[in-house]
């Protein structure tokens, strides 16, 4: 015998027993197990360590196994008439469109400082120098900004929250469901 039906012969049986309890078709076991001999027929001279050759020799197994699974396209076409999900709303994009207005309406002393602060992302120092007032000052403007703009935007909308922040809301009436968009 040559080298190779005896590497063969040692292989073949745990091999075929290996690929059995992935394959459930009994005919497709043999010709996979065949094509995995041609595949290491081909390759074996690549080998480079004896000790490896075992775990060489499931890989290429496990490969030609997926490699079946893969040539049967086991999935069909959906029908015309079945939609696709629906992409999940990103509550906090639309809230964003929100707040434009609602900052519009807040009075200009707290307006001014929370646009410096928050939406144009001036450190409070700055803002305080911008609107020539003491930095004490610029922050309780923007910290009463804030909480203006918190209590109208709780007013026009029930905001749901959860772990990952906001996660739905509904608008209290027309008038908040027209400034969102």
């Amino acid at each position: 015998m040559t080298p190779m039906t005896d590497f063969w012969q040692e292989h073949r049986s745990r091999l075929r027993g290996y690929i059995a309890k992935r394959v459930r078709e009994s005919d497709a076991v043999d010709d996979i197990l065949q094509e995995v001999f041609l595949k290491v027929n081909a390759s074996l001279h690549s080998v480079k360590s004896h000790g490896s050759i075992s775990a060489w020799l499931y890989r290429i197994a496990a490969n030609t196994i997926a490699d079946h699974y893969r040539a049967q396209k086991p999935w069909e076409e959906l029908p015309d008439e079945v939609a696709a999900p629906e992409p999940e709303r990103d509550y906090i994009a639309e809230l964003a469109t929100c707040l434009q207005p609602l900052i519009a309406d807040l009075p200009e002393t707290y307006r001014t400082a929370l646009v410096l602060s928050e939406i144009e992302g001036l450190p409070q120092r700055e803002v305080a120098e911008q609107l020539n007032i003491s930095l004490s000052g610029a922050k309780s403007r923007v910290q009463r900004g804030r909480e203006k703009l918190r209590q109208r935007l709780l007013d026009c909308c029930d905001i749901e929250t959860g772990q990952g922040g906001i996660v739905g809301y509904e608008p209290r009436d027309r008038k908040c469901d027209a400034s969102c968009g």
